[in-house]
């Protein structure tokens, strides 16, 4: 039976930490079996404490791709009352978990997931594994999967109700680039549209810019049970 696969988030990132830690016991290990007299102890301790550190942190991130990223898609969505006639976006949809995730919510609506398939941001990120995905999950009738960057796209004003992103936004450079998502995700919702963006970072930023847009912004977070790095929410929505 085939199953959704929802990939690694930052892969490279978690390589490095496990890489680090790794070469972090080694240097332990040299200094407690093999020349106990000539590594500093400074070293050893900073080996120790670091590799550990770095350890548990790439534990952590496995641990959320599998577990925890689960759980908080169902916090976004339980942020917003889905009637199930919606045009839902998702910014950033890698392999289509928060467009999957709102889909299986839809009577009438659609949810669409746009992303411009970056590997270092998620395992083998393509455009035929959201598509696998949502296959697999059987909402291939609810979704459409286009390959855009949210900063420069050609989808119309006004045309969806609800805009979902998780761990997206942060990727884009710039402060003024960020500026720029946002202001697009503005364009892109109706009047009475709301936003409801997940980061580690940037989130106060995100929140000024639709505060400066006159949207209604509140703030949730950060959860450190259940994500890491502990993600924010900002909750948006467009009042004119």
């Amino acid at each position: 039976m085939k199953k959704a696969n929802y990939g690694i988030d930052a892969p490279g990132v978690i390589y490095t930490l496990l890489l680090i830690s790794i070469l972090c016991a080694g240097i332990v290990t040299y200094a407690w079996f093999y020349a106990p007299a000539t590594v500093p102890v400074w070293l050893v301790s900073f080996a120790l404490w670091g590799g550990g550190i770095c350890f548990v942190e790439g534990v952590l991130m496995v641990l959320y791709s599998k577990i925890g990223k689960f759980r908080h898609r169902d916090r976004m969505l339980k942020l917003y009352k889905i009637r199930g006639n919606e045009q839902v976006l998702d910014v950033g949809t890698g392999r289509g978990l928060l467009m999957i995730g709102a889909a299986k919510l839809m009577i009438t609506g659609r949810a669409t997931g746009i992303d411009i398939w970056s590997g270092k941001d998620l395992s083998n990120n393509k455009k035929a594994l959201a598509m696998f995905n949502a296959q697999v999950e059987g909402v291939t009738d609810k979704v459409n999967i286009e390959t855009a960057d949210i900063t420069k796209n050609e989808l119309p004003d006004n045309s969806f109700d609800l805009v979902f992103s998780n761990l997206c936004l942060h990727n884009i450079k710039g402060k003024d680039q960020r500026k720029v998502a946002c202001k697009e995700i503005y364009r892109l919702l109706t009047t009475g549209g709301t936003a409801i963006i997940s980061d580690f970072k940037n989130t106060k930023e995100y929140a000024a810019t639709f505060d400066e847009l006159r949207m209604d912004v509140s703030r949730k977070g950060p959860y450190f049970f259940d994500t890491f790095p502990p993600l924010s929410i900002v909750i948006a929505r467009k009042i004119c």
